[in-house]
């Protein structure tokens, strides 16, 4: 599909991809990893065809298509949220009204699915965040089906619901995928072979993320032997050099030492290690039993209710999560919390609770006139002092970067920069509004493990699962205008959701069939049973289980030929146009199927 041979490119005169050879085949899902700066979206953008290489090429198969998401975009105003989507479909759209109603079914279930409703449908692009105009553009490039998807950090801008929807939509969907992610729950959801860059290299797992990271380990101290095996050959070789130089009967062997250690291909190794790098919070000045009283809490923007009638209690050394799609109040009520924002009902902060809040606008508040280093050093103290530069280290802050000036920082820069600084200030209740969005896996694990050891209270909203399983025991669900309490953890709740979402259906349709029998009872009390009424309901509803009845079959069937096509395409030799068209279509077809039966079931 895509062949990628001996391809170099330079930044600077800086090597940031050294002549590496890959093949990315249809329906591959890659997951591109690598620390930040090793040329992850340098790679994505060289495939997209956005960046040139110093040397070496990149081969397409025919005319293959590609969809790309980069991290940062521009967005063009002038169109409701539903013009722009529609409008991928301008060059397919033909007088077929059954080919037209098809592309409006899926565009609806994937806006929908990526977390907008239908209301927004109308609204102009330019009322957007930049966060959902994303999502936007993602909904276009899905849409599109091309060939090859290359997403970079598509879940940055996401809601728990929606990364589940995409990662279903990825799995199922028959384009090539390669990922760039610091969620590791979405790559090993998602993905089925990990291309790791370090050092401007390539190494290539068939496998994911979580089994990636076992095979990397034992490479890495493979490598690591293998570099201290050589620098302890080069210095045995140099010394022989240095001591024996002026010997004469030695001659012919110090000349063959020297030409032996010019023609050496020195071993390089990722020798950086902060896997026992232990952070710990400054003891948490201990607080009243309750933190935070919640009772009764509404809060309105204008006409707009934003939640109400929230009620609820977090003792203190409670690590709860703040859940839900964007824009439901998780958010709001943080601000709520820290007194930046009005409401209404009762909000109590407990005895002797002394707050940390990370919010992305904490770090435009840092000093920009100090370094990196500087910032960290005047507040850290005791023993944490001689940990400064592994920290940084562990916040993408080593070496030179440490001695940055503030002011030249990146935004995602500040906001880790802001992170590490309270992590040092001592406080009792940390409220972490998504903390974990410009962090990658490295720095989120030593994270998450000085969470886990702090002996306050945590308040995180996130949509990172991986970060929250095993970090909160508790989690508070936004949506609807409510504030619903779940015991246990994320996976806890996420299962819950699902079995919910079953009942739920289930209760809508008990819920009909009885207002049903009611109205039927009330109008035998008056009059006579409407027989001919009831006669036609019955017949309706028959026709409407035979519907389902009819479409669960066929979904069936589709499922054998997709096994089918599956296992036909798993053998090289009938990897053909013919056969991967095939496939997409079976695909397509599933999914209007399983519309239609999610239409049919939800009716009442």
């Amino acid at each position: 599909m895509i062949s990628v041979e001996h391809l170099s490119i330079e930044f600077s005169s800086r090597p940031i991809l050294d002549d590496i050879t890959f093949l990315i085949n249809p329906r591959d899902r890659v997951a591109l990893v690598g620390k930040n700066g090793a040329g992850k979206t340098t790679l994505l953008r060289l495939l997209a065809g956005e960046e040139t290489p110093t040397s070496g090429r990149i081969s397409k198969m025919g005319d293959i298509t590609i969809g790309y998401l980069p991290q940062v975009m521009m967005h063009v105003d002038g169109k409701t949220l539903r013009e722009d989507v529609m409008s991928v479909y301008s060059s397919q759209l033909t007088t077929d009204i059954g080919g037209e109603a098809r592309f409006i079914a899926e565009m609806d279930r994937t806006i929908i699915g990526l977390g907008f409703e239908r209301k927004d449908f109308d609204r102009p692009c330019s009322e957007f965040s930049g966060g959902w105009r994303m999502r936007i553009e993602l909904a276009k490039i899905l849409l599109q089906h091309p060939d090859l998807l290359l997403l970079d950090e598509p879940t940055n801008h996401l809601d728990i619901e929606s990364i589940q929807w995409l990662e279903e939509f990825l799995k199922t969907n028959g384009s090539a995928l390669v990922l760039v992610s610091h969620d590791r729950a979405f790559l090993d959801n998602v993905t089925t072979r990990t291309i790791e860059i370090t050092l401007g290299r390539i190494y290539d797992y068939n496998v994911p993320y979580t089994q990636f990271k076992v095979l990397r380990q034992e490479r890495h101290e493979q490598q690591v032997r293998a570099y201290q095996n050589q620098q302890k050959m080069i210095q045995e070789t140099e010394e022989f050099i240095e001591r024996f130089r002026y010997k004469a009967t030695k001659a012919v062997q110090v000349q063959s030492r020297i030409k032996q250690l010019e023609k050496l291909e020195r071993l390089e190794v990722d020798i950086e290690d902060n896997s026992r790098l232990s952070l710990r919070f400054p003891p948490a000045p201990r607080s009243g039993d309750f933190p935070l009283i919640v009772e009764d809490l509404r809060k309105d923007f204008g006409e707009h209710m934003v939640f109400q009638n929230a009620t609820f209690t977090i003792r203190r050394g409670e690590k709860v999560a703040f859940v839900g799609k964007n824009g439901e109040g998780k958010t709001t009520l943080v601000r709520c919390i820290m007194g930046q924002l009005d409401y209404m009902g009762t909000l109590k902060i407990g005895h002797n609770v002394k707050i940390g809040y990370f919010a992305q606008n904490q770090a435009a508040l840092l000093d920009g006139e100090l370094t990196v280093f500087q910032t960290i050093d005047n507040v850290a103290v005791g023993d944490i002092r001689t940990q400064i530069r592994n920290i940084l280290g562990a916040f993408m802050f080593g070496g030179e970067a440490s001695e940055k000036k503030v002011k030249v920082l990146s935004g995602g820069e500040r906001s880790r920069l802001a992170m590490i600084r309270l992590l040092l200030e001592p406080c009792n209740l940390l409220i972490l509004d998504e903390p974990t969005n410009h962090l990658d896996m490295q720095s989120k694990d030593v994270l998450k493990a000085a969470l886990k050891e702090f002996n306050g209270t945590v308040i995180c909203v996130s949509h990172d699962r991986d970060f929250l399983d095993g970090l909160v025991e508790k989690v508070y669900e936004f949506g609807g205008g409510k504030v619903k309490e779940h015991l246990g953890g994320i996976y806890d709740f996420l299962r819950s959701k699902r079995i919910d979402s079953l009942q739920e259906l289930e209760r809508k349709t008990d819920e009909a069939m009885r207002r049903k029998g009611d109205e039927a009872k009330g109008e035998s009390s008056s009059a006579k049973v409407d027989y001919a009424a009831q006669k036609a309901a019955a017949a309706a509803r028959r026709k409407k289980e035979k519907q389902i009845a009819d479409i669960e079959a066929a979904i069936a069937k589709l499922e054998q030929e997709q096994q089918e096509i599956e296992t036909l395409l798993a053998d090289v030799a009938h990897q053909t146009t013919e056969n991967f068209q095939r496939y997409d279509h079976i695909k397509r077809e599933m999914e209007q199927r399983l519309y239609e039966w999610e239409i049919l079931s939800e009716e009442e």
